[in-house]
């Protein structure tokens, strides 16, 4: 397995090494290893509207990391370790194909899609632990790998189509700081209230709520955002049309 992950890791880099470069060099290796963050005046929109969705997605791939297999364990009585990460798998391929799917669609529709599928497995995975079905949470778990798919390319899509390619790598940089954050704190925090607090089911209940609170935040910033750029295009519009009027 070890030696297909050395082989598709080479095949990468290769690929890597071949793209064409669209900014000019900086001179140094110092300089070219330094991080950068940065997020221009005309894109703190769309990072807005992107960041709680993106946020929400690694959370919701946090939850399957770290409480998936235990709850799949538990639902199905099953010791197997094929079980208990067959939820992770599932996520990752539908997840996976949803993004080769929906690639030509709009981003912002792509965002959309996200947030209903985000919060409709989080529903299902709420009624599937309650129930105790095994089917139920693994059929939830096809629906959240849309979700997952569609919100991570349309939060990122939504942004980087918008910055121009010398602005890239500091947003990238930012969004992805939000992404880690999004997978490892809410991971790290159930991990406790596994051990220190309600045990696993509640835990699970508890994270799969704060997913749906997730989705309703980022379907929020996303009307809010999408309100305030549209009202300088209708100024504009307006703008026009007084001008062809005189």
């Amino acid at each position: 397995m070890y030696a297909v992950l050395v082989g598709v890791f080479v095949v990468q880099g290769v690929a890597v090494i071949r793209m064409p470069e669209t900014v000019s060099r900086k001179p140094g290796a110092r300089a070219a290893l330094r991080p950068e963050l940065a997020v221009p005046s005309g894109l703190r929109g769309p990072v807005l509207a992107a960041a709680p969705i993106l946020f929400a997605v690694w959370a919701l791939a946090g939850f399957y990391g770290s409480l998936g297999p235990a709850l799949a364990r538990h639902l199905s009585g099953s010791t197997s370790t094929v079980v208990a990460g067959l939820g992770l798998f599932l996520l990752a391929v539908t997840g996976s194909l949803s993004a080769l799917v929906l690639n030509r669609t709009p981003p912002h529709r792509v965002m959309l899609l996200g947030i209903a599928t985000l919060a409709a497995s989080a529903l299902a995975t709420l009624a599937a632990i309650g129930s105790g079905s095994t089917l139920g949470f693994f059929a939830s778990t096809l629906v959240a790998g849309l979700g997952f798919g569609a919100g991570f390319q349309g939060g990122i899509r939504t942004v980087v189509h918008r910055a121009a390619p010398h602005e890239r790598a500091g947003v990238l940089s930012v969004l992805y700081i939000v992404c880690y954050l999004g997978m490892g704190v809410p991971s790290v925090a159930a991990g406790v209230l596994v051990v220190h607090g309600g045990g696993l089911v509640d835990t699970a209940r508890g994270y799969t709520v704060f997913v749906l609170v997730l989705s309703a935040a980022a379907l929020a910033g996303l009307l809010v955002t999408a309100r305030s750029g549209s009202r300088p295009a209708r100024r504009e519009i307006a703008g026009e049309r007084s001008l062809t009027q005189r």
